[in-house]
């Protein structure tokens, strides 16, 4: 089928709920992938900070396979070998005991909020069950995750929201303090705030957040959703700025494209999610799990984490001197491979530019172009992609 079948019998079939798109990728390799009709694209999406060793990795393809082949599902009222495996591997890797396993990042999200109010209710005190999350937060599309969130577009046309959620301004210490009351009970925030344009905290800011939820005795979530799995230069988000939380969640790239999720935390708050207080059917199924365990271990022994600190120091020396050169460009800021690009003006019209020359981009927000290719890049792969943006902006 061409783009332009695909394209119809989508519209016809399916709800659009993602807007306008002109192509049907069909096909991945690395850091490329090709449409319906058989154009080639560098990839600087990698499917939303998800295919982090690249497309169709031999790894990640022979463990699937192989996989497929003994058992894809069981349910969890049965011991999962590779779920076992998958949760010792986070485990020594992380600062966490344990782990709870479910299909997407909203759902990881889901847990930790469950878990941090029945931990506080049980341990710390009945009567605290609100969770302060930041202005500009992305953390799902669930009920839930959405009122979490703390930007009012995504709750629009959904009210009421769900009660229990106070926001704060990322990156202000002293209205996150003012914001804990009698009945805050953790503090949710991503290392870096993606969805709400690449925001980088301060070097003090989360250290000094993990002192506030010290001294009050709140939980520290982190939503590492996209921030994990190397993309930010460690295999976690919490170790580049050498903060550790009490609860973290993850997705996207811990399946390496495979639709997975965990909410990890430390063995006296896990705890409090006793047998039958949560539970996933599909959640850390043996096809998932060995996907997962498969995309960690590439990370691990391919230093992909190193790679993404290496060439996104090098994309973002590169972007800076496009900064130089085009006065469009407002500002450059990030870490390892997971940068913003903000622009004086609407990214929209620059993002379908850089399509047609082959390069993928978005947009997040009206003005922010996010680069967060897979981690496996060299600097050709930025060069090659520098040279497309150049010729975007000179036009």
């Amino acid at each position: 089928m061409t783009n332009a079948e695909i394209k119809e019998m989508a519209t016809k079939y399916i709800i659009n709920t993602y807007g306008e798109r002109q192509i049907a990728l069909v096909k991945g390799e690395g850091a490329y992938v090709w449409d319906a009709d058989g154009k080639k694209y560098l990839d600087f999406v990698a499917g939303i900070s998800t295919v982090n060793i690249g497309h169709c990795h031999p790894n990640l393809v022979k463990a699937i396979a192989d996989q497929a082949q003994k058992l894809v599902h069981v349910s969890n009222l049965y011991y999962i070998e590779p779920q076992a495996q998958l949760a010792k591997r986070i485990v020594e890797l992380s600062f966490a005991d344990k782990c709870f396993f479910c299909n997407s990042g909203a759902e990881a999200n889901e847990a930790a909020i469950k878990l941090a109010r029945k931990y506080t209710k049980e341990k710390v005190n009945p009567n605290k069950y609100e969770i302060i999350t930041m202005y500009k937060s992305f953390h799902g599309r669930t009920m839930t995750t959405i009122t979490a969130t703390g930007q009012e577009k995504y709750h629009k046309g959904f009210e009421p929201m769900s009660p229990g959620f106070k926001y704060a301004p990322f990156n202000d210490l002293k209205a996150l303090k003012e914001a804990i009351t009698d009945i805050t009970c953790a503090i949710m925030l991503e290392p870096i705030q993606v969805e709400g344009g690449i925001n980088i905290p301060d070097d003090d800011y989360l250290p000094k957040v993990r002192e506030l939820c010290d001294k009050y005795n709140l939980l520290l979530i982190y939503d590492e959703v996209q921030t994990a799995m190397g993309r930010t230069g460690k295999m976690f988000g919490y170790e580049t700025f050498g903060v550790v939380p009490d609860i973290m969640t993850m997705a996207k790239a811990l399946g390496g494209g495979v639709p997975i999720g965990c909410m990890a935390t430390k063995d006296h708050i896990a705890e409090s999610l006793t047998p039958g207080s949560h539970a996933s059917t599909f959640g850390g199924n043996p096809l998932v799990c060995s996907a997962s365990l498969a995309s960690i271990n590439t990370i691990i022994d391919e230093k992909l984490a190193e790679n993404a600190q290496k060439i996104g120091d090098y994309l973002k020396q590169k972007l800076t001197i496009l900064k130089e050169k085009f006065p469009i460009i407002k500002d450059v800021r990030g870490r390892g491979l997971i940068i913003g690009v903000e622009l004086e003006i609407e990214g929209k019209e620059i993002v379908n530019k850089a399509m047609n020359y082959g390069l993928i981009l978005n947009c997040i927000g009206t003005n922010v172009l996010r680069f967060v290719p897979p981690l496996i890049i060299d600097e050709s792969h930025v060069d090659e992609a520098i040279s497309i943006l150049e010729k975007v902006l000179s036009e």
